[in-house]
């Protein structure tokens, strides 16, 4: 089937478009909006992590869970929500975790769009959810979907930094091939970890790695 992504993307997950699950999964999605349901993020959003972060430019992976589910949230990015938005509380965490580790004062933008144009595929493993019901679309396919994407830049690219926070993200370390990319594992940022997350000096372990592949740092702050 036809998707409207990136087009290094749509190379390399094209026979991902054309397997009858993800046919399945773009029906259900159809379905939902003709039974009257507010999907998010907006359809013009689903694939944006794709879109600015093409497969040849990709250098870090950060994988969230499910998408933001209140109105207004949810933009295609793990993490991030829209300028103007308060950041939720992972977010914050995240942004606390960057100013011990590197030393820097975040500005509290809650938008990460310059971490995906500097090559950071901030992906969820499920790309939709139902407004106001997390998990709801968690067991329609996506999670197929991002396998195969986390495959692909496995295998695909060279030197990549996949930072996996969580238990959930963790599961997914199998997928990666350890002897060509840094893989690291922290508690997640939630509030609910109790603070396990701190300390875990992803970021600037992150852009040690990238300088020792002979790739420029990420900018992390915003």
């Amino acid at each position: 089937m036809t998707v409207k992504i990136e087009p290094s993307w749509l190379e390399a997950l094209q026979s991902e478009f054309d397997q009858p699950y993800f046919a399945e999964l773009a029906r259900f999605l159809h379905a939902e909006k003709a039974a009257g349901k507010t999907v998010f993020p907006p359809g013009g959003q689903i694939f944006r992590a794709f879109d600015l972060c093409p497969l040849d430019r990709t250098r870090v992976v950060i994988l969230g869970q499910d998408p933001y589910h209140g109105f207004g949230q949810a933009m295609g990015l793990c993490f991030s929500v829209p300028q103007g938005v308060p950041a939720p509380p992972s977010l914050k965490n995240i942004f606390k975790e960057i100013e011990s580790d590197l030393g820097v004062r975040m500005s509290g933008s809650p938008d990460l769009t310059p971490w995906a144009r500097q090559g950071v595929l901030l992906l969820n493993a499920v790309l939709t959810v139902r407004a106001g019901e997390p998990a709801s679309h968690g067991a329609i396919g996506w999670q197929t979907f991002t396998d195969a994407v986390i495959r692909t830049v496995s295998e695909r690219r060279d030197g990549v930094v996949f930072l996996l926070w969580g238990a959930y993200a963790r599961s997914k370390a199998q997928l990666i091939d350890r002897s060509r990319h840094l893989v690291l594992e922290a508690a997640h940022p939630s509030p609910l970890a109790r603070g396990a997350f701190f300390g875990c000096r992803h970021f600037s372990q992150c852009n040690a790695y990238l300088a020792d592949h002979g790739c420029a740092p990420v900018d992390w702050k915003l």
